[in-house]
Order: C-alpha cells, then structure tokens, then sequence
C-alpha cells in the first residue's frame, strides 16, 4: 500500500483530516528512525516491535573482479510481528 492511500485508509477509519494523519505518520518515522538510529527497540502492543542491529565493517570481495573492498557499519532495521497479530492475519 503507498502511503497516500494508507493515509486516506486512516483518516476516515478515524474520521480526521487527511493532513492531521500525514502529520501523525511523519512524527512516528521520524521517533522510530531517531530512536532506533539510537539502537533502541519500539515495541507496540498488538502490532510487533521494531529491533535495529548494528552491523560491523568488514571486507568484502568483488566475486566478478576479485577486488577487495570495505564496507561501512550500519545498522540494520527488523520488525518482528507480535503474537497477537500473527494470529488474526492466520485467522483471515
């Protein structure tokens, strides 16, 4: 789903304005990137948790031309999908 529609989706399931729920939407990436850019986990009840890793450096090896390259640390963004969801999309 884009995000134009997942906003238009929220804002009559909620009866708000479409830019109120855009504004909503951009303020929680904007908390889930800061906090996980942080290497702290977002759990929410009933939807799952977001888990950041942070991956080292390392060399890697161009398999086509052999040449050796370093990569940059990073850190890695999971979502884990809680129980509670899991088992009503199983139900669906």
């Amino acid at each position: 789903m884009e995000h134009k529609k997942l906003v238009d989706k929220i804002a009559r399931k909620l009866g708000r304005d479409r830019k109120d729920v855009a504004k909503l939407l951009d303020a929680f990436t904007q908390v889930v990137a800061n906090r996980c850019g942080d290497l702290d986990t977002i759990a929410i009840p009933g939807f799952g948790s977001f888990e950041p890793k942070k991956k080292n450096e390392r060399i890697m090896t161009n398999p086509s031309t052999g040449k050796r390259m370093l990569i940059p640390p990073k850190i890695v963004l999971n979502f884990k999908v809680s129980n509670v969801l899991k088992s009503k999309l199983n139900k669906q």
